[in-house]
């Protein structure tokens, strides 16, 4: 079947191999979506239509409350084999896999992720690696992750992205949805936020850096964002309509993460800086406000930058003098300063990466000055920092750094040192090979200093 040409509803693209003008072939092999009113109801009757008859449901303490024991007692009376587990390790690394390993029955064919991102996260790995497929029954929808076929995980303290699988049913009870407090409501929304500058970061990778791209898949994306961000504003109102376009806008992103066998679809500069963030607060055993809060305020960080550069003139024979004064040496010491007991695998990926080496770096500022124009022209599109603030201000969320525990200085290597974080060109690699990204740093940063002032005082 051919991949359609003009976006389509959601289950579409369940279960289809598509081939692609764009020459990749795309499947997603998620079978089955139920998203509405009463949606647990259905976990008995979709695990008995799949085939499955030994279930090994894994929540938390906090998830267990909200779905997981009704998920045990729904399973329970219709005569299914089921065991629950309330993980006690929520570090979501290898001990929280040991525990995992420990409990699983022997028998178990089926293994329920209750719970969202690092539950979700952790089960698809875990199963991936046990040879088991699975479902998640969503308690919040705070991220994208959903459909996703990777697994970020903490190991050895550095945030790491591992082939796992997608689950085969995804299940999101409106009822409960609407339940999840403010916090995570505003997480999904920014999530979805995030595309933007993240599918703009594809679209320069496209140009700068010849990276293959689909515009089928990136037609799908940002015509389902747009369509969800238009109601946006209900979500603080609890609409469950709203919340559950929110849900299917998240779940969707994802089935585009494994049509196009990667991330690249959903996930950009913005996720860097929340990928970062998180291993500096798990060094500093501090925890982390939701991965989708960090998305929209990193959201609000990358467009702040671009708004910087788009009203500096570009010197393209500074940036290449900038390229060949590149000292691996220097960058490797910033490194340690930056990223504590994570330095070593983060160099590690830049000597396969070589994303910083002067050769390509100057062959890419060729492509940029040929170009300028038409990359201007996809900055231009992108929504303003203000539009993102305004939007995330409506739910009582987070949309600067010091309000999610980013101060100053970590703000500042952040803005410098996340792109490291993963070997895919983006808004802050372009900016760095420019030879900017230091000075446009530190104006943004003073910027958000000013409006943070002006906040405390009520001005």
């Amino acid at each position: 079947m051919e991949m359609p040409q003009k976006p389509q509803p959601l289950n579409t693209y369940l279960d289809q191999t598509f081939t692609c003008s764009c020459g990749k072939e795309h499947y997603a092999p998620l079978k089955v979506v139920r998203i509405g009113p009463s949606a647990l109801n259905d976990l008995p009757r979709i695990a008995r239509e799949q085939g499955f008859q030994s279930l090994y449901l894994v929540s938390d303490a906090t998830t267990y409350q909200i779905a997981g024991k009704r998920c045990l007692e729904l399973l329970e009376a219709a005569g299914a084999k089921a065991k629950l587990i309330q993980l006690t390790h929520t570090g979501f690394d290898e001990a929280t896999l040991g525990e995992l390993v420990i409990h699983m029955p022997a028998d178990c064919d089926l293994v329920v992720a209750v719970g969202t991102g690092a539950i979700n996260d952790m089960v698809r790995f875990f199963s991936f690696k046990m040879g088991r497929p699975f479902f998640t029954v969503a308690t919040a929808a705070p991220m994208d992750g959903f459909a996703s076929s990777i697994a970020a995980l903490n190991v050895n303290h550095l945030k790491t992205t591992f082939e796992a699988q997608t689950p085969l049913a995804i299940l999101g009870d409106t009822e409960i949805l609407k339940g999840a407090p403010y916090r995570m409501i505003a997480a999904g929304l920014g999530d979805l936020l995030g595309k933007f500058t993240c599918i703009c970061d594809w679209k320069l990778a496209r140009l700068i850096n010849h990276e293959h791209y689909c515009s089928r898949i990136v037609e799908l994306v940002e015509t389902c964002v747009r369509g969800v961000l238009q109601d946006a504003g209900k979500a603080r109102e609890r609409n469950p309509q709203v919340l559950g376009n929110i849900m299917e806008g998240l779940v969707l992103t994802g089935v585009a993460m494994s049509l196009y066998g990667n991330s690249r679809p959903a996930s950009g500069c913005e996720h860097h800086m929340s990928h970062y963030w998180e291993m500096m607060f798990e060094q500093q055993h501090r925890r982390p406000v939701p991965h989708g809060i960090q998305v929209g305020v990193g959201t609000v960080l990358v467009l702040k930058l671009v708004e910087a550069l788009r009203s500096t003139i570009v010197d393209f024979d500074a940036a290449r003098a900038s390229a060949m004064a590149y000292d691996q040496t220097a960058w490797e010491a910033h490194i340690r300063t930056a990223y504590g007991s994570a330095t070593d695998g983060i160099i590690a990926l830049e000597a396969t990466a070589r994303k910083n080496e002067p050769t390509a770096r100057l062959r890419r500022i060729d492509t940029m000055e040929a170009h300028w124009d038409e990359l201007n022209a996809l900055l231009t599109e992108l929504p303003s920092s203000q539009t993102v603030m305004d939007l995330l201000k409506s739910l009582d969320a987070p949309c600067l750094p010091i309000e999610i525990g980013v101060d100053a200085d970590m703000l500042r290597s952040t803005y410098l040192y996340c792109k490291e974080v993963r070997a895919r060109y983006t808004i802050l690699q372009m900016i760095w090979d420019l030879g900017l990204l230091e000075p446009l740093a530190d104006q943004v940063i003073a910027s958000l200093s000013v409006i943070q002032k002006t906040q405390q005082t009520g001005s």
